[in-house]
């Protein structure tokens, strides 16, 4: 049976792709379907399927796939590993999708350092850890390719102390490789966070405005460091993405898995038949992870920045009041409200956490995964008749809200709490 594949224009942060292809063009996998433009922050989109082009829209490009597929695909045409990057289209698979050759345009000053991140930061993923696990040589040929693009003399591997096969596995191979070490990660989130791991690593903490350039460091996500040695030695367009697939599953077996080069464009909905199907009952369907992922649908593309897609626990009824505490390491107050929707409860009050500074349109942590304290938001939030509160909080945060807010008569609700529920994973609460 043929199947539609989508690929929105935009995917990633910057400009939309500018479609090259037409109604009706045959197509091969690897193919170019959309350019990023000249002058223009953005990104090539390929196709990861052969097939026929049914729908050339303003936001996104339609395929109907042949029945059989092969993993051959176009090769790049690009000379120089930047070029190549460049040309392959691909962004930070973390989450932000920032294109990943402005990052490694500018030479690093003498002594810069390529961080990887590759601390698997929030909870279920584990698609990162599994591919460390089994190709470790991989990675770091990724990292000395951006090492060389920046001229960078330093390489480090992020990663949590916890992951110990994958450290392992990491310590073994890094021997033979020159100026690059492995630097061990607390099991707090948000230790995945870009200023966090330049705290981690590096010592100091960037401002919220300030980029890792500034401490002369780049930061690549770790299935980005690996697509990028995929485009330099095999000369292979971003065309496929790892995935974690976890939570109400049919059957109930298998609560997480984890997924290789899974062609972009593929339907959320087809992803979960590939890991036994959705079950009957959930409560909703989250692409990326608990703290930040966002809710889509079993008909949505999969696109270079999803991380997972998590089918979560049915929402228990909530109190009539709520009150919602905001945190710029998780979920955002239009999550949390729709959140709250489905718990049944009316928002009487909404605070942000004191470090959550406004960026952009957007918040970022002061100082992310290290508290100031929470007791005067939840003070607050009770005075507005709150019966309970929805957080979005880092761990640290999560452990001050349960500090106090029990001690005030307040219920805690978590915004990861479907989600893990869905994997029999312990809830974000008081951590020690």
């Amino acid at each position: 049976m043929k199947k539609m594949y989508r690929f929105p224009l935009k995917q990633n942060i910057g400009e939309a792709a500018v479609p090259t292809i037409v109604k009706g063009e045959t197509i091969v996998r690897g193919q170019l379907i959309a350019s990023k433009g000249e002058n223009s922050l953005g990104a090539n989109l390929f196709s990861s399927v052969s097939g026929v082009v049914t729908e050339v829209g303003k936001e996104q490009i339609s395929i109907l796939a042949e029945e059989e597929q092969s993993r051959s695909y176009m090769a790049l045409k690009a000379d120089t590993p930047l070029e190549l990057v460049e040309e392959a289209g691909i962004v930070g698979l973390g989450g932000a999708g920032f294109p990943s050759y402005a990052k490694l345009a500018r030479p690093l000053e003498q002594g810069g350092t390529v961080i990887v991140n590759a601390a698997e930061c929030e909870p279920i993923l584990s698609h990162n850890i599994l591919s460390i696990e089994k190709d470790p040589e991989k990675l770091l040929r990724g990292l000395e390719i951006a090492m060389q693009i920046v001229s960078a003399e330093n390489g480090v591997v992020a990663i949590k102390e916890k992951h110990q096969k994958a450290v392992e596995r990491l310590s073994n191979t890094i021997n033979t490789k020159k100026n690059i070490r492995i630097v061990l990660l607390p099991d707090l989130y948000p230790m995945g966070e870009e200023r966090a791991v330049i705290r981690e690593v590096l010592g100091d903490l960037l401002p919220v405005d300030s980029l890792p350039i500034r401490e002369n460091a780049v930061v690549l996500n770790a299935e980005t460091v690996c697509r990028i040695q995929e485009a330099v030695d095999l000369k292979k367009p971003l065309i496929d993405k790892n995935l974690t697939v976890g939570g109400k599953i049919r059957g109930n077996q298998n609560l997480i898995q984890v997924f290789e080069d899974v062609p972009l464009g593929m339907s959320v909905g087809d992803v979960f038949e590939m890991a036994g199907g959705v079950a009957e009952e959930y409560g909703e369907i989250i692409m990326g992870g608990p703290f930040t992922g966002k809710r889509t649908s079993l008909e949505a593309p999969i696109v270079k920045t999803t991380g997972a897609l998590i089918a979560a626990e049915c929402f228990m009824k909530g109190p009539e009041k709520i009150g919602l505490l905001v945190c710029a390491c998780g979920a955002d107050r239009e999550r949390l409200e729709e959140i709250a929707a489905d718990l049944g409860s009316q928002v009487v009050g909404i605070e942000y956490c004191k470090q959550a500074k406004e960026i952009k349109n957007t918040r970022k942590c002061e100082n992310p995964g290290r508290c100031p304290g929470q007791v005067q938001k939840v003070m607050t939030l009770k005075k507005n008749g709150a019966q309970a509160v929805l957080i979005s909080n880092c761990t640290d945060c999560s452990n001050t809200v349960m500090s106090c807010a029990p001690k005030m008569g307040l219920a805690v609700y978590h915004c990861t709490d479907g989600a893990l529920r869905a994997v029999n994973h312990p809830l974000i609460r008081r951590i020690h």
